[in-house]
């Protein structure tokens, strides 16, 4: 009974574990989106820097409006960076967390499984020796009869 408790317990453990790697996993995604977006954002101030240096009239008078728009985004997306990075280190903790907790039971189930196979070897060996003490005992008493 408590062998196979245990065993479903590695099993929950193991699903945990693994649920919690692909919840890691999609943050991770999240943030690489999220840095991609950004890394595009950066390349794109340059191209528009230049378009407005080049028209000071006509294109390089909205720049000033591009420019804030470009800052508000450039911090909303180091915003969610910074929060998602929070994300991220609490979801390694849960799976470091569930990680060790599925060991233990890993090591305890290994441990019963050790202790029943020395207690299986020990009941074995004692009828064997019984076995031998036995045929032993035979050939002697056969011997004394003669």
């Amino acid at each position: 009974m408590a062998a196979k408790g245990l065993k479903t317990l590695i099993r929950l453990s193991r699903w945990q574990v693994d649920e919690r790697r692909r919840i890691l996993v999609a943050l991770q995604a999240r943030e690489d989106e999220i840095k991609a977006v950004l890394d595009g954002h950066y390349r794109q101030l340059p191209a528009e820097q230049a378009i407005a240096a080049q028209d000071s009239t006509g294109s390089g008078f909205f720049y000033g409006a591009f420019a804030d728009a470009w800052l508000d985004r450039r911090d909303q997306l180091l915003a969610m960076l910074g929060e998602l990075a929070g994300q991220i280190e609490q979801a390694r903790d849960e799976l470091a967390e569930a990680f060790r907790q599925q060991k233990t039971y890993e090591l305890t189930q290994t441990a019963r499984e050790r202790r029943e196979r020395e207690e299986a070897d020990r009941k074995e060996q004692a009828a064997l020796d019984e076995t031998g003490l036995n045929i032993y005992r035979r050939r002697n008493d056969g011997r004394k009869e003669e």
